[in-house]
């Protein structure tokens, strides 16, 4: 397994990780299975989050007497001082360690988010908490490029997650960027949601971009671990049958994918509508019902709010019909 600098932080780590969102529907032996075989195949970056229930527990429990050959890196959507205290503190409990090498404030989703997690304290407890060597860096997730363009200028932080992808590259000059500021960047979201069904090519294109630090496809299987490991071992250059198959991966999904680039925001109803769809996927795709259920329930406005305005459709740069997705949205969750 080939390994990648994690921009300032200094971390070398491989440049496949674990992404632990699916291993919710798995029990806790196949999760050791799937952690094992990630140790064997020298997958050595795990990312996981406080929001993915029980991930974080059957992660610490799965690593036990392997912690020092993994990168942990977790996350938590609290804002205030007193939040992101307990937050970290449950975080070290359920992994089972006494340190997190990195510590990300996860999905910020817009401007104000930013704000509450600057001005109601949680920022300044991370910053408390790597003095005290509990977290080793910090990080920051989101899924609007425009703003991670403006929140990487502040300093703040020393790595980005952000999706990427073949049919999602709105990522690539924030990639850049953060590049020359010394900024790790993590890549989540690398098979689409689990859109993309040709991991090892998605997987090859993402790692062609040198911006790239890792790339953390969620797995809940040690088959999953040993294909996707395979790709920081193998030739990266592409053939003619590669250049051919990722045309044909785009030109099936443009007409019904949502890369989230954000451009048919704001949406005169208040419709979050990037985050909609993403709710969808987790349904879905990840088949994480209950737990796309619940985050879609604390939304305070859904896709049956929608007034079929049209204005977000005249704005899509994929011409996506958003009205009638939304429809699906609304009826995949009733």
């Amino acid at each position: 397994m080939r390994k990648r600098l994690l921009g300032k932080t200094g971390l070398m780590v491989s440049e496949v990780g674990f992404g632990g969102i699916p291993i919710q529907r798995v029990d806790a032996p196949t999760v050791k299975t799937i952690l094992m075989e990630c140790l064997r195949r020298e997958v050595t970056f795990l990312d996981t989050a406080r929001g993915y229930t029980t991930s974080e527990e059957m992660i610490g429990a799965a690593i036990e007497g392997h912690r020092d050959s993994f990168v942990l890196a977790t996350k938590t959507m609290a804002k205030s001082y007193e939040d992101m205290k307990r937050d970290i503190g449950i975080s070290l409990i359920n992994l089972r360690t006494s340190h997190i090498e990195l510590y990300q404030a996860h999905f910020v989703r817009n401007q104000e988010a930013y704000d509450a997690l600057i001005q109601q304290g949680g920022y300044e407890a991370m910053l408390e908490a790597k003095r005290e060597g509990l977290i080793g860096h910090i990080g920051i997730t989101s899924h609007d490029h425009k703003l991670l363009e403006k929140i990487i200028e502040d300093g703040r932080f020393e790595t980005i997650q952000f999706p990427y992808n073949l049919v999602e590259h709105q990522g690539e000059r924030l990639f850049q960027r953060a590049h020359e500021l010394g900024m790790g960047i993590i890549v989540m979201k690398p098979l689409a949601g689990g859109a993309i069904s040709n991991g090892p090519l998605s997987l090859k294109y993402i790692l062609n971009n040198p911006h790239v630090s890792v790339a953390i496809p969620g797995m809940d299987s040690p088959e999953q671990v040993s294909e996707n490991a395979a790709m920081g071992s193998a030739e990266l250059n592409y053939t003619e049958e590669d250049l051919k198959n990722m045309e044909v991966v785009r030109q099936e999904m443009g007409e019904h994918f949502c890369r989230r680039c954000g451009y048919c925001l704001p949406c005169p109803q208040g419709l979050d509508i990037p985050t909609l769809f993403l709710m969808e996927g987790y349904l879905k795709r990840y088949g994480l019902k209950d737990w796309a259920q619940a985050r879609y329930g604390s939304m305070e406005i859904k896709a049956a709010d929608c007034v079929e305005c049209g204005i977000c459709e005249s704005r899509c740069p994929y011409d996506l019909p958003i009205r009638n997705m939304l429809k699906k949205v609304d009826e995949s969750f009733k």
